[in-house]
């Protein structure tokens, strides 16, 4: 029997990290015939569970649940989900490993593990297994981890200190230099422990045998050219992007119902206003948004969800009804130009030609979404990297038009005090983007690189072979 060549994935729980683990996984069993993969899947009860018709639809792949444990809840918090949750895991993972590795017709040839899985390399070491971080944010945002985590190591340089300070900072993952007022809220909340542990990733991905990175050369030239200097020392890094699950179609009344509202809008005509799988606001950051809405006159269909509990990592809920937060009478008033719903089959919204602009929290996955399907943003960051995502798309790139960028939000732990963003600077965003026609241009051409770059001989198409090269060498 023919040995097959088997990778085993560790993803993330959660909609920024597990559906493009899940794309990639097919994308590599599509291009190289002898490998197959395995997915782990660690459960937490807020998790969307995978279809039964994804797990069939592609050959050589299977997924392997870790039954949920109800223990794990106290342990789901942004302050001990890569450190209690991780090891809980860990005996489950290696028991799953051992049972795979008994096949004599398997060779176990990697772990890909997602950037806040990197604890899980133990197992691979244990079982002398190579193993492969899958970063799922851009390559700028890889670069500033790497900078900042030498700067302490080598030179106890302290970035808390800069926490309530405005210099622009030179890092060589950015062409320009970098506010300290976009990077990410976490690095100055010295109290919790954030920084040291975030920078503590950034030494472990330095461990790997390569990384692997959701971008394209032509979207981030200037930080993957850093990443492959001799100027820093990691692992081989794999541009790979974009990987988006593109399956636009959903089995469900909802889905029916947004498609056929925009089915009736003009070309272009639409903005499109969506958060994340985390994104909510307050009520009265609703009703900001609301008038600036109304003001505009602008067409629109607009994601709103109810804000969780900060002290969990879970997903906001479900209105019953939006006139709760909403205005009065602002969905009677609107009813013939705009619609308001809960949850948002983002990719197929953005793939509907009547959707002209998007008003987005620029999260990685959501970014190059947008840039697949040619849709303008205005940048509206809330938590994590996402400002500096938004920073190098309306300042570096000219790929987005700015709602608010530079501020501190408290929408997740290490964020600043509550701040409203009024409707004045989100109407005046939502009318440059759209009628800016030199930004619709760029971002049209940037569409056509991304799409290229997945082609046979384009950028990324070349260095998943080179990841697929590497994977299959027989040491």
């Amino acid at each position: 029997m023919t040995n097959s060549s088997e990778l085993v994935f560790i993803p993330s729980p959660g909609a920024g990290h597990l559906p493009p683990t899940v794309e990639f996984a097919k994308v590599l069993l599509h291009r190289e015939p002898q490998l197959s993969v395995t997915i782990i899947i660690m459960n937490l009860s807020r998790e969307e569970k995978l279809s039964i018709e994804t797990q069939k639809s592609t050959p050589r792949l299977r997924f392997i649940d870790i039954p949920e444990d109800k223990s794990t809840k106290d342990l789901i918090s942004p302050h001990t989900f890569m450190s209690a949750f991780i090891e809980q895991q860990k005996p489950h993972v290696r028991n799953i490993v051992r049972s795979i590795t008994e096949s004599d017709s398997v060779r176990l040839v990697g772990f890909v593990v997602d950037m806040f899985c990197i604890d899980m390399m133990d197992i691979a070491n244990e079982l002398g297994t190579p193993t492969y971080l899958y970063f799922t944010s851009a390559a700028a945002s890889l670069g500033l981890m790497f900078c900042l985590q030498a700067k302490r190591d080598n030179e106890g340089f302290d970035v808390t200190e800069l926490k309530d300070t405005d210099p622009d900072l030179s890092l060589p993952s950015h062409a320009i230099p970098v506010p300290v007022k976009v990077l990410p809220s976490l690095l100055f909340d010295k109290g919790s422990g954030w920084p040291k542990t975030f920078l503590d990733l950034a030494k472990k991905y330095r461990e790997p045998k390569g990384i692997i990175v959701n971008t394209f050369q032509e979207l981030e030239s200037h930080a993957i050219e850093y990443l492959a200097s001799s100027n820093v020392t990691v692992p081989p890094v794999f541009p790979v992007g974009a990987i988006l699950n593109r399956e636009k179609k959903v089995n469900d009344d909802k889905f029916e119902e947004i498609m056929t509202w925009l089915n009736d809008q003009p070309d272009s005509s639409v903005v499109f206003l969506c958060f994340g799988s985390m994104g909510s606001f307050v009520e009265n950051q609703v009703k900001e948004i609301a008038v600036a809405i109304e003001g505009s006159g602008q067409r629109f269909l607009w994601s709103l969800r109810r804000p969780p509990s900060k002290e969990k990592m879970e997903y906001p809920e479900e209105y019953e009804h939006f006139e709760e937060v909403l205005p009065e009478g602002f969905l009677d008033r609107t009813l013939s130009i705009g619609k308001v719903i809960g949850w948002a089959p983002q990719m197929a919204v953005l793939s509907h030609s009547s959707v002209g602009g998007f008003v987005s929290h620029c999260g990685w996955n959501s970014t190059l979404e947008s840039i697949w399907c040619g849709v303008p943003v205005a940048a509206w960051p809330l938590y994590a990297e996402q400002q500096l995502n938004a920073f190098k798309l309306v300042v570096e790139s000219g790929l987005a038009v700015e709602i608010k960028i530079d501020y501190r939000s408290n929408t997740m732990p290490g964020g600043g005090d509550e701040i409203i963003v009024t409707s004045k600077e989100i109407e005046s965003g939502i009318r440059r983007l759209m009628n800016d026609e030199e930004l619709r241009k760029k971002v049209k051409e940037m569409k056509g690189k991304s799409r290229f770059a997945v082609l046979e001989g384009g950028s990324s198409y070349v260095s998943i072979r080179r990841f697929i090269d590497l994977v299959l060498i027989k040491e």
